[in-house]
């Protein structure tokens, strides 16, 4: 039995110091609940994706890149949608620290100034794309269904100025929807 429990803890040692090689191993507390520490800062979504069926403008990414509480609740909310006729493209979903930051940086770009971007587009360090409970649903309407019926689910919108931006914590099937903020600031 010591022994089982040396090799497990041997292994994970070594799993972290073969993944903090890089130097760059986060450790971070996933916000949903019931869900341990988990390193997922780092983990990358994808690029890109098909194209939407239902609007070209977006993507469709493939959603594997989520960790498994909101992989599975996505799961969920895409055939519950599907079951309603409704088709949700996944446009945006997990970041990690370094594509968010890459985001940012374009958004500074196109709006001129770091107060205006992160009213769409937050730092690494604030978004729950890079901790992986947010997703960015297209065409709007779709994206409508999910707030009219995602809580059920888990998933809310959060913030006003952005329709298609849901975040996932289980809490919300029976605490409710948080209030909208205006905006990612909050203001």
């Amino acid at each position: 039995m010591i022994g089982m429990l040396m090799a497990s803890v041997c292994g994970a040692a070594l799993a972290l110091g073969v993944l903090g090689a890089n130097g760059r191993v986060v450790l971070v507390w996933d916000r949903v609940v019931g869900a341990p520490a988990a390193i997922v800062v780092e983990m990358p979504g994808a690029e890109t994706g098909p194209p939407c069926p239902l609007d070209a403008r977006y993507v469709d990414e493939p959603p594997d890149r989520l960790p498994q509480p909101t992989l599975a609740a996505w799961q969920r909310l895409r055939s519950a949608a599907g079951a309603d006729g409704v088709r949700l493209c996944l446009n945006d979903g997990k970041r990690s620290r370094e594509q968010q930051a890459r985001q940012f940086a374009e958004a500074v770009q196109e709006f001129g100034s770091a107060g205006l971007a992160s009213r769409y587009v937050l730092q690494p360090d604030e978004s729950m794309h890079v901790v992986g409970i947010a997703v960015d649903i297209q065409p709007l309407a779709s994206a409508g269904w999910v707030e009219r019926n995602g809580r059920a689910l888990g998933w809310c919108r959060r913030y006003e100025n952005e329709p298609w931006h849901f975040e996932y914590d289980p809490a919300y099937v029976t605490a409710g929807c948080p209030a909208l903020l205006p905006s990612a600031t909050g203001s």
